[in-house]
């Protein structure tokens, strides 16, 4: 008489199925682990935070130089009077002011930063990004409103 020695282990339909399982749980899982979207994001904002402070602390810099560091902002009228405007950036008490403006000498702390596109101005203290009487403005991504970068110009 011959005796069959059951082999364990899976079948190969037992096999098929816990794939089939496993690949079920990781679609429904794998979205909410792989979502790295608003990380990178906010990674990117954290960025921005220190690109501003270290424009702040450039700029700051220059006006003392410049002998401007504890003067409000006075407008540029020519190159013999140029204000508190140093390379086209108005300064405030020696920061840069709250406005997003490419006109010539009406920049400000976004004229500092190298924002290409991905960056923009948000909104601002006065609903205007250009208005030199900003007391902050709200630096962000575009149509991404949920976190920004809040720089507050000197008082």
């Amino acid at each position: 008489m011959v005796i069959m020695k059951r082999q364990g282990g899976f079948t190969l339909i037992e096999l098929v199925v816990v794939i089939v399982i496993l690949g079920i749980l990781a679609v429904t899982a794998a979205p909410r682990f792989l979502n790295l979207q608003g990380d990178a994001r906010e990674a990117s904002l954290e960025g921005l935070r220190g690109a501003v402070a270290g424009a702040m602390g450039i700029s700051y810099g220059r006006a003392a130089i410049k002998g401007i560091e504890t003067l409000d902002y006075t407008a540029y009228t020519d190159a013999n009077t140029p204000g508190t405007v140093i390379d086209g950036i108005a300064h405030k008490f020696g920061y840069p002011t709250a406005v997003n403006d490419s006109t010539a000498n009406l920049g400000g702390i976004m004229q500092t930063l190298d924002t290409s596109s991905e960056f923009i101005a948000l909104q601002s203290s006065t609903g205007t990004n250009s208005n030199q009487a900003n007391l902050w403005i709200d630096i962000g991504f575009n149509g991404y409103n949920d976190l920004c970068v809040r720089y507050t110009a000197a008082p």
